[in-house]
């Protein structure tokens, strides 16, 4: 029997992030992407969320290669994770790849890891795949879509992307290439499915330059300007219009700083002599002769615009009269967090300008119309939507069946799901282990489902601590009960409830004694029981009960 093309997404699929894609024939695997995804608000602690690739550990001698097809972090986040569990060398475009040494840097992995730079048009060989790179339009520079030659035929891997007639660098996406690879035959098409719910055409990054020009024209206030540190074409028209203006620069926040070093190395960005200042400078100069750039588009508690906003930075504090344009839009999730930097700008006195109320923000995904070229141009056999929600998924998959492709060539697939395709069928067929591992601090995967739910406990309920001390000869009570409560309720405020619990215990004690039974585990589980269950009787409260017994 002929070997089948095995197409699995261990991220990306009924989520927003984590894109990482697996394509399987025979002996070889190669990977496409390997982001990361932000903690949903109920992950107490957690700072990011990476793939499971314990399928991709398990094949290590099998992987030929990581194809990243730009420098996002939900494409390339996960890489200094991941890179200490699997050895594979990695191909990338120019920025992407600068802003990956960035990050294996920092892990103390650049010198143990293979990264390879590639252009549009050239062309690797991965096992018994090759891949080719294709110019694309997307928010930051260098992203490629990816045609992949397999043993069934052609797989088109579009990444993020969008058609942008006037981008701001880099030239118009490259469907010439892509309606020529269609004229030839593609088997399946792999597609963004992020903005299929807008309809019409996605808005050119360069009338973003047009709405930051209205907003420095005449202006004689200091202007700071925040967005995504990766929005390499976002920060070139901000540096125009200061130039433009006869503003000098300053740039804080160290990931902008780190984008911004590489795109400038790499010709990404342009930055006239001169207009850059370090950030101590700015008070030598006058308010109209300043633009500051920023981190902190989506309130991140740790970001420089925040620390701004909270008076919590040491070189900036945002007086009355300064303009804030905040040139993005709150990823899902963060809208809680953005608005209330916004609300304290305001409360300083600064005026606000951000996407509520200024058009200051583009996607950098295709709209509904582009999707369907992408379609017509392509024209796949087979239909695979990933990057989305599952509704996002399904109404790709609606608009796929609209441009002509049968539903049953149509595959809408989930996370560790197995897809097998040839040059005549497409089917799923079982599937991986897949899910999310969680990063907190230094520690990647130890903060498993049972340590996430004590968490959530104790931010739901609290916790009370009950401390015992038995003599060690007879059993007997040493002293009282000592009861510690955290986010429970106050002590001092809750005195008859305090006494009625050291009741409880003393009573389970007792009947502990006069059962004369010498099991300290027992013991615990029935103060932990009883406790419980007048706690739940008298406040309708499930706290997290931890008994501690200690024999003296």
């Amino acid at each position: 029997m002929a070997e089948k093309l095995k197409i699995i997404s261990l991220g990306g699929l009924n989520e927003v992030g984590k894109n990482l894609t697996v394509y399987e024939y025979g002996a070889d695997i190669i990977i496409v992407d390997c982001g990361l995804g932000f903690p949903d608000d109920d992950m107490y602690g957690v700072d990011i969320v990476i793939p499971d690739v314990a399928y991709l550990v398990k094949n290590r001698s099998r992987i030929r290669g990581i194809v990243l097809t730009h420098g996002h972090e939900d494409h390339i986040g996960a890489l200094p994770y991941i890179m200490r569990e699997i050895s594979a060398p990695m191909y990338a475009t120019p920025l992407t790849a600068g802003l990956i040494e960035l990050k294996l840097a920092e892990h103390h992995l650049l010198e143990t890891t293979t990264l390879e730079v590639r252009m549009p048009g050239d062309v690797i060989k991965l096992g018994c795949f090759k891949v080719e790179f294709i110019h694309v339009n997307h928010s930051i520079p260098d992203t490629v879509s990816l045609a992949i030659k397999t043993p069934v035929g052609m797989i088109i891997h579009t990444s993020d992307f969008k058609i942008d007639t006037t981008p701001v660098s880099g030239g118009m996406i490259n469907l010439a290439r892509l309606g020529e690879l269609g004229n030839r035959g593609v088997v399946a098409l792999v597609s963004d499915s992020t903005n299929i719910e807008r309809q019409g055409y996605s808005v050119s990054e360069s009338k973003v330059g047009e709405w930051l020009d209205e907003l420095f024209r005449g202006c004689t206030k200091r202007i700071l300007v925040t967005t995504f540190a990766s929005n390499v074409h976002r920060v070139q028209q901000v540096i125009d219009c200061a130039a433009k203006y006869g503003r000098r620069i300053a740039i804080t926040g160290r990931s902008m700083e780190n984008a911004l070093r590489v795109s400038i190395d790499l010709g990404c960005v342009s930055v006239p002599d001169g207009l850059l200042m370090d950030i101590n400078q700015i008070k030598g100069l006058p308010p109209e002769k300043i633009v500051i750039i920023t981190t902190g588009s989506q309130g991140e508690p740790m970001s420089a615009l925040y620390r701004m906003a909270f008076a919590g930075h040491r070189q900036v504090d945002i007086k009355a009269g300064d303009r804030v344009i905040i040139s993005a839009s709150a990823v899902p999730g963060n809208e809680k967090t953005v608005s209330r930097v916004i609300d304290e700008l305001f409360r300083r006195g600064a005026e606000v300008f951000y996407d509520k109320i200024s058009e200051l923000h583009v996607s950098g995904h295709a709209y509904q119309e582009e999707l369907k070229m992408m379609i017509a141009l392509v024209k796949p056999k087979y239909f695979i939507p990933i990057h989305g929600e599952h509704r996002h998924l399904s109404m790709h998959a609606k608009l796929a069946a609209q441009m002509g492709i049968e539903t049953k060539d149509i595959v809408v697939s989930d996370i560790g799901q197995v897809i097998e395709l040839t040059a005549k069928s497409i089917n799923k067929n079982g599937s991986v282990p897949s899910g999310k591992v969680l990063v907190d601090g230094t520690g990647v995967g130890d903060v498993g489902s049972v340590v996430l739910r004590d968490r959530q406990h104790l931010a739901q309920d609290g916790m009370l601590v009950v401390i015992v001390n038995l003599s060690s000869e007879d059993g007997s009570l040493v002293a009282m009960p000592d009861i510690i409560t955290r986010g429970f309720v106050y002590v001092k405020e809750s005195e008859e409830l305090m006494r009625e619990l050291k009741d409880v215990v003393l009573d389970t004690i007792d009947e502990y004694t006069a059962e004369n039974v010498n099991d300290i585990s027992a013991l615990k589980t029935a103060i932990k029981a009883d406790l419980s269950s007048h706690l739940f009787k008298k406040t309708k409260r499930n706290p997290m009960i931890l008994p501690v017994v200690t024999e003296i």
